[in-house]
């Protein structure tokens, strides 16, 4: 959206995303961040995170899709995109086109890529125990390893694979971390790039493996962690709108859709042009907002476009509401709410709600 009309929108602090980046990457000394920008780069705008980190030196990303990828080569000529996901053959001639660089992920998929004509860049990927996607049998691994050094139009780049529990499960991880090492000295050679870390593996295990080259970095870009104890992070999205009606209830007066909420006295309440089609789901009922440094509760059914939050005298029509992400109600206090976790907070905030960018040009 070009003109905000409706006041709801989400401001990203491009600042902070750079900060947060030049930290992990500062930690990690001599290996290469591989910044995770899919789902729009958790909800925050892909195209404009790029573009930030750009300016600290970024030249390689991830995404999910190859609709993500060909968005951002849209935007930038220049940059590497790895593709995590699912490719099929009937993409090669695009993948070729827009240089992109993709995942080889099974053995199927391995025997497409050696029959195509085309010139392709690729990772492959290999399942230490996520059970998802990759190559479990080392036999068939190291037999496509060296039948695509015979093939001088595949360019094998890069090996990886992915923890399931490295947020929760220290044993695990070790597992997959020994499974992983096993595979590497056993294929046939080593691609340039190595990869295992997310971002919580990169807080606590990334040190402890010598043989990677990269980590690959998603939601700790964005200020948030699933890990406790990580005070450097600086949260880059805020959700605002603002009160645009207030009612007068009396005691026992009934509120929104199914009437679920009852006034037990008399009391204001004041409607949010903010709904679950914005990304705020009906389960958010309950829960808190933050207007002029205080918490208010959301009371009745959240509607498709409005929700109705239980004010006092302070409050006026036309005052700033923040959703989510400031110390009020963060937005891990919303994932707790709402009985998840704070990646699937930020991703259902909708495309019809605009992103206003913010960036400081000093860097912290």
């Amino acid at each position: 959206m070009s003109k905000i009309y409706r006041p709801t929108y989400v401001e990203i602090h491009l600042d902070h995303i750079r900060d947060n980046f030049l930290n992990v990457q500062k930690q990690l000394k001599n290996k290469q961040v591989i910044p995770v920008v899919k789902a729009n780069a958790y909800g925050h705008g892909s195209v404009e995170v790029v573009r930030i980190l750009r300016e600290v030196g970024v030249n390689f990303v991830a995404v999910s899709l190859l609709e993500e990828a060909l968005e951002l080569r849209n935007s930038f000529t220049d940059l590497d995109i790895l593709v995590m996901g699912v490719t099929s053959k009937d993409n090669f001639e695009v993948l070729e086109q827009s240089n992109i660089v993709f995942t080889v992920y099974d053995e199927n998929h391995g025997k497409d890529v050696l029959m195509s004509n085309h010139k392709l860049r690729f990772h492959v990927k290999v399942d230490t125990g996520m059970n998802r996607l990759g190559y479990k049998a080392l036999e068939e691994l190291s037999l496509f390893f060296n039948q695509v050094k015979s093939k001088k139009s595949l360019f094998l780049e890069g090996v990886y694979t992915h923890f399931a529990t490295s947020d929760s499960d220290a044993e695990y991880v070790h597992y997959q971390q020994a499974r992983f090492e096993e595979i590497l000295h056993a294929l046939p050679y080593v691609p340039k790039c190595i990869h295992t870390s997310n971002s919580s593996a990169v807080l606590h295990y990334e040190k402890e493996m010598p043989y990677t080259t990269h980590a690959r970095v998603g939601i700790l870009l964005y200020g948030l962690t699933l890990d406790k104890g990580i005070t450097f992070l600086k949260p880059a999205m805020k959700v605002k709108t603002k009160i645009m009606h207030m009612n007068n209830l009396v005691k026992h007066e009934k509120v929104s859709y199914n009437i679920t909420y009852e006034a037990p006295a008399d009391e204001i309440i004041a409607v949010l042009p903010i709904g679950y089609a914005d990304g705020l789901i009906r389960k958010n009922q309950g829960g808190m907002v933050s207007v002029n440094g205080k918490a208010y509760e959301i009371v009745g059914r959240i509607c498709m476009d409005q929700t109705i939050i239980r004010v006092d005298e302070s409050i006026h029509c036309g005052d700033d509401v923040i959703i989510m992400g400031d110390e009020i109600v963060s937005i891990d206090d919303v994932a707790k709410r709402l009985d998840t976790i704070n990646y699937e907070v930020v991703c259902q905030i909708t495309s019809r709600v605009p992103r206003i960018y913010c960036k400081k040009e000093v860097l912290t």
